[in-house]
């Protein structure tokens, strides 16, 4: 194989003796992808004593660049710069985007910067290389600095800047490049459209992705432009719209591609979703994606989601060669489901096999952790990231702080919060929650005064977090204070979750009438948490009216769900009325609703054992009654020596 390779190099080279026979045949050899045969043309070249012109350099320039090798890449710009050729506008933009795209951006500036003559190629090269490799905070000024030049934007300057802006969650300065695309004509562009789809998308403003993509000419629409519509809804769940927009894709005579079936599969998370999840399976395997690992793992994760573990690890047995993504994707799913034993099982499995668990894998592992309130594999899983370099990772330091807080250990998450060199908004986010999450309210509203005083922008998450202190401390006008800072300050919308969060804490303060009016108010629908809330509020309180209101609501929304039957049941008996009760029960026999036995969480030496109500399953189980008849002894002895103290003093 190797002879045959040389053989087939050696004959392509016989016979070129000039320099654009040369370019020819390295620009043929980068169009294959064959790019280490492209760098070896060009020393050949070299050593026939023929100098590279004007031509050669930019297309070894992006063999370098595809090579992602910055030796390659500072060789050949040398050459460049020996050659009477360094001046030359268009070699200059080929060696800014070879170093851009082997990472280096700082030196790609410098290039940049020492350039005599920039047209907007050269400002496009490295404004877009900047924005596509996250370096948002360098591409308005780079902008700017372009205006001051006087040089004319064009359709892939705005792609550009779009592109940065959705790293920053400003909708606001989205609409005014919006605007600005418009003024110099760039909007009927179709690939400036799909890119403001795109960004719109991913800055929460649906509405106006819909919009631009809906404004699209009918004879420039391609599937690109379906898709990144179909992403946006996939991005924030909303399966049902993303199938629809799906329906009429395939009705307009638009063929899915495979980046189609994934944006559909991932939009897929709820249980209720699971029959459109496997319809977009068949479908998916009808077009010949069935084969896909990228779509095998998706795949693994959405059934994962949806509860399905067991379609989920068919799909994952099924796979011969089993990447990292393959292992993680099932490890979380076991992981997000609360069976970590399953999750921290294939971990070890997949160690054995050879194949290393990367980021995604440790944060998986640490988010099950936290869900299961599993504290002591949370400190192993910590160690091994430890040994394994990882924790130095923002990410996985974050997700520590998240874990300890939820597994009631603020202490060690304050302690990894403190020791961080460099601290995000996800950072201090996870810190307010813990401290909300943990009881402790004024540290939590102390830390987030802290985070605006350093001039820290606060998210909607954040918001939550800091609502959810209030809500539980009870500070009905600190979280008012908050409500408004969200919606006048900073402008962000507020979602179900922070309607639920208000409605909670005002109706636990007793002030139903008001959370009934904050409801009435709301821009959506409610959904079942906030009428949950406002019923259990209802219940504390003993109002019957607003809690009908609210119980009839969760009837028509969760007719099988036996909280609001309890609930309500509950609230008519406070008040002794028992046609009421009596109803309630005729109610749940009509609608079969079962109520469903609670259950505790215990773990030994690493593993986990569930419980329910006076579970004798267990083969300790004797021991273990014992034990807890012993507790509550203790406890009762505690309460009662408590009770007298108070009673004598």
């Amino acid at each position: 194989m190797i002879k045959t390779t040389l053989s087939s190099i050696s004959h392509q080279i016989l016979g070129l003796s000039t320099v654009s026979q040369w370019n020819h045949a390295i620009r043929e050899a980068v169009n294959q992808a064959q790019f280490q045969n492209a760098l070896f043309f060009f020393h050949q070249m070299m050593q026939k004593g023929l100098q590279p012109n004007h031509l050669t350099f930019p297309i070894i320039a992006k063999a370098c660049g595809k090579l992602n090798n910055i030796c390659y890449s500072k060789i050949i710009h040398s050459q460049i710069i020996k050659s009477p050729f360094s001046s030359d506008v268009y070699v200059q933009t080929a060696t800014v985007d070879m170093y851009i795209k082997c990472n280096h951006l700082n030196i790609a500036h410098q290039v940049f910067d020492k350039m005599p003559k920039r047209d907007i190629a050269s400002w496009n090269v490295l404004l877009l290389g900047f924005a596509q490799s996250g370096v948002v905070d360098q591409v308005m000024p780079l902008f700017k600095q372009m205006r001051v030049e006087r040089i004319q934007p064009d359709s892939v300057t705005v792609i550009g800047i779009s592109q940065s802006i959705r790293n920053r969650e400003d909708v606001w300065l989205m609409k005014a490049i919006h605007s600005f695309g418009i003024q110099i004509g760039v909007e009927e562009d179709v690939s400036v459209s799909n890119t403001w789809v795109s960004s719109y998308s991913k800055l929460r403003d649906l509405p106006s992705a819909e919009k631009i993509f809906h404004g699209i000419n009918s004879s420039f629409i391609t599937i690109i432009s379906w898709n990144c519509l179909i992403s946006g809804f996939a991005y924030f769940k909303k399966s049902l719209k993303a199938i629809s927009l799906y329906k009429n894709m395939l009705f307009e005579g638009f063929k899915p591609d495979l980046s189609t079936n994934l944006n559909l599969l991932s939009s897929i998370d709820r249980n209720e979703s699971l029959i459109y999840g496997k319809l977009i399976h068949c479908h998916g395997i009808k077009m010949g994606f069935d084969s896909n690992i990228s779509i095998k793992n998706t795949l693994i994760s959405m059934y994962s989601k949806l509860g399905d573990l067991n379609t989920a690890r068919h799909i994952f047995d099924s796979i011969k060669d089993k990447t990292c993504v393959s292992w993680t994707a099932m490890i979380g799913g076991y992981a997000e489901k609360g069976n970590l034993d399953e999750s921290l099982t294939l971990f070890h499995s997949m160690e054995a096999t050879g194949v290393k668990p990367d980021l995604v894998t440790i944060l998986n592992i640490i988010s099950g952790c936290g869900e299961t309130g599993s504290l002591e594999i949370g400190r192993w899983v910590e160690n091994y990231a430890n040994l394994n370099k990882l924790k130095t990772n923002l990410m996985v330091l974050n997700a520590l702080i998240d874990m300890y807080a939820k597994c009631g250990s603020i202490k060690e998450a304050h302690e990894i919060f403190s020791s961080m060199q460099e601290r995000t908004i996800v950072s201090w986010t996870s810190m307010i929650s813990g401290f909300a999450l943990n009881g402790e309210f004024q540290e939590s509203l102390m830390h987030f005064s802290r985070m605006l005083e350093l001039g820290i922008k606060p998210n909607h998450i954040t918001f939550l977090s800091v609502l959810q202190a209030c809500n539980h401390g009870g500070y009905v006008k600190k979280g008012w204070e908050i409500y408004d800072l969200m919606t006048k300050v900073y402008k962000i919308d507020p979602g179900l979750d922070h309607y639920s969060c208000m409605i909670d804490l005002l109706g636990r303060s007793g002030m139903l009438n008001e959370a009934l009016d904050l409801i009435q108010k709301m821009p959506m629908n409610p959904d079942v948490g906030i009428w949950s809330s406002l019923l259990s509020a209802c219940k504390i309180y003993k109002n019957v009216e607003i809690g009908e209101l609210a119980a009839c609501n969760l009837f028509k929304m969760e007719p099988q769900a036996a909280a609001p039957y309890v609930e309500m049941a509950n609230i008519y008996a406070s008040v002794f009325n028992w046609n009421g009760v009596i109803e309630i029960r005729r109610l749940m026999k009509k609608n079969q609703v079962i109520k469903s036995p609670g259950q505790s969480v215990v773990q030994l030496n690493g593993k986990s054992y569930k419980f329910t109500v006076e579970d004798q399953f267990h083969p300790k189980g004797s021991v273990i009654y014992e034990v807890l008849d012993s507790l509550g002894l203790q406890l009762k002895d505690e309460f009662d020596l408590s009770y007298l103290q108070d009673v004598l003093s």
